[in-house]
């Protein structure tokens, strides 16, 4: 995306196959009004169409995201479950399907939908320090933007619950030893690993990871039966095995090589 073509509330980097969006709100502590909604959709469409083989999200400044802005909020009037059906949820569901793997870079402030979005990334990375989860039970609202899947899937439902009722908030050490990220690393060295992991993930043999991801996608969405697993997983190594990857793959183990893998 040509620079002068960058929206205000995000910005896109992409290089050497790794897509880099960072949110650009530093002053609201990226909370997501309509305008960021719509440059983060647009972007995720960028990514795809340029063929990039990693994706990274992060937050400038003090957070990654502090949730949805209720600056201008109407909780009188407005109707939350077309601001969801509309606007908040298809962009979680094109984060969660985004043809890329993707990873989040979480630090200070991870709230609402922000953490939605956050996990609704392949991986997530967070500052020991940061503040991660949902506090609705402070304004008398209901888990949104996926967050009720991803507690007891992670978290299991006491913990879940606990969660939903007191509306606490984890430190991201905390949130990697519970299992709701992946791992807490150094504030200090947040950036820095979750591009070395970007890198890598871009380096290596990007359409079976992205099989792979679908079929994960499919067992969280559908729970298939576990033959129904196998046959999805023969399928899908039926495709990767017809892959410039795959072959390279095979012939550099053969050859006690590197591999060259290109994502195709």
């Amino acid at each position: 995306m040509p620079e002068s073509d960058q929206p205000s509330t995000v910005v896109l980097a992409i290089d050497h196959d790794v897509a880099e969006l960072v949110l650009n709100r530093p002053d609201k502590m990226n909370a997501m009004n309509d305008a960021m909604v719509r440059d983060i959709k647009d972007s995720l469409d960028h990514v795809e169409s340029r063929g990039a083989r990693a994706f990274l999200i992060r937050g400038e400044g003090r957070a990654f995201c502090s949730g949805r802005d209720l600056a201008d909020a109407d909780p009188l009037h407005e109707d939350g479950e077309a601001i969801l059906r509309d606007a908040l949820n298809p962009l979680i569901e094109r984060m969660a399907g985004l043809n890329v793997p993707t990873i989040a870079a979480v630090h200070g402030a991870c709230l609402g939908t922000g953490l939605g979005l956050a996990l609704a990334c392949d991986l997530v990375y967070a500052a020991d320090d940061a503040r991660i989860g949902s506090p609705f039970a402070r304004i008398g609202a209901v888990l949104d933007s996926g967050a009720h899947a991803a507690f007891v899937a992670r978290l299991g439902p006491h913990r879940a619950l606990e969660l939903i009722y007191t509306g606490r908030l984890l430190s991201g050490r905390e949130a990697a030893e519970w299992g709701l990220v992946n791992r807490s690393v150094a504030g200090a060295d947040l950036i820095r690993r979750t591009r070395e992991l970007a890198s890598t993930i871009a380096r290596g043999p990007t359409a079976a990871f992205l099989e792979s991801k679908r079929i994960v996608r499919r067992i969280m969405d559908a729970a298939p039966s576990f033959t129904e697993l196998l046959a999805a997983e023969a399928a899908a190594q039926g495709r990767a095995s017809r892959t410039h990857d795959y072959q390279d793959g095979i012939a550099a183990f053969q050859e006690k090589r590197k591999p060259a893998f290109t994502g195709s």
